[in-house]
């Protein structure tokens, strides 16, 4: 059983310090631990170093539970590349990892990472049947000779920064909430699809995002978005749901209104970045009373805009 499947030849992993975890959306609180992460290491002269799942080890032990990302791999990857952390290992949870006991885990990390010391947060464990939790990983720590230090949840307003709770903001829509989590906005990445075309013969042509089906998305509503295609950020009016004036049918869509822009965008690849929530998804009684109101949301989309980042 290998760790180390993606470790670039000729970069052993010597004396190290080891945070380990799925690190989806790598929030405030996942910073806050890899902070953490970086301060011991340098006190004890180890190398910090960031273990990661390419995918969630809920996706083997409950295959039947519905997740969504909150980061794909290539941007979570990148995140985690961040000043001071020696290297970042991506490896496949697979059954036979989620097998394997608390004390082969560690075998593997000290034999495969140089594993010193590990700095991990408060709830965490490891092995099978998560029997390597941080005191039984302490009293390992003491004949296996590598040290164990937790760190505390990251509050914001009083309540823990956590991967779950973003997502479930997500998916009520509350884009400035998780924006502050991150301290980012979430964003989407996908190509640019055609579509039914409606929104041009509307005189508001729109781009259809592709989206993963395994990515999280905000819940239906308008939002405020800033649209980056070609390396060019343009501001846009981002719509998601089911289109219910016109029946409220099919699947769900990201569709985004680039302003003052002209071009074609399909088979481009495109990152929204979510700002703010403008309004719910409404069906509307007519399309002219549709157009009055996608005209106010482009304007409001504008305002939103105006002050943020460029």
């Amino acid at each position: 059983m290998t760790l180390r499947a993606d470790i670039a030849e000729g970069s052993p992993l010597i004396d190290s310090a080891i945070s380990i975890g799925a690190f989806d959306g790598v929030h405030l609180g996942h910073r806050h631990l890899l902070r953490r992460l970086t301060e011991m290491a340098e006190r004890a002269g180890l190398s910090p170093v960031v273990l990661t799942f390419k995918n969630s080890p809920r996706s083997v032990l409950n295959p039947a539970a519905e997740l969504r990302y909150i980061t794909d791999l290539k941007t979570r990857l990148s995140l985690l590349h961040q000043p001071g952390i020696s290297q970042v290992v991506a490896v496949e949870f697979t059954r036979e990892l989620s097998q394997l006991t608390a004390s082969e885990f560690v075998d593997a990390l000290i034999r495969e990472m140089g594993m010193k010391g590990l700095v991990v947060g408060p709830d965490f464990a490891l092995g099978h049947r998560r029997q390597g939790d941080v005191a039984t990983l302490r009293e390992m720590g003491r004949t296996a000779g590598f040290w164990v230090e937790t760190v505390d949840n990251f509050l914001l307003d009083g309540a823990p920064v956590k991967s779950s709770v973003i997502r479930e903001l997500l998916a009520q829509g509350q884009v400035e909430k998780v924006k502050r989590m991150l301290d980012r906005p979430f964003s989407l990445t996908g190509e640019v699809e055609s579509g039914d075309r409606r929104g041009r013969d509307l005189g508001f042509p729109t781009a259809n995002l592709a989206t993963e089906g395994t990515m999280a998305v905000p819940g239906d509503g308008i939002y405020a978005t800033w649209a980056t295609v070609d390396g060019v950020r343009h501001q846009g009016a981002t719509s998601i749901g089911v289109r219910p004036t016109f029946g409220g049918e099919g699947d769900r869509r990201v569709e985004t209104y680039l302003l003052d822009f002209s071009g074609d965008l399909y088979g481009k690849r495109m990152t929204l970045e979510f700002e703010q929530r403008l309004r719910g998804e409404l069906a509307f009684s007519s399309v002219d009373a549709l157009l009055e109101q996608m005209k106010k949301d482009v304007e409001q989309s504008r305002a939103a805009l105006s002050g943020e980042r460029q």
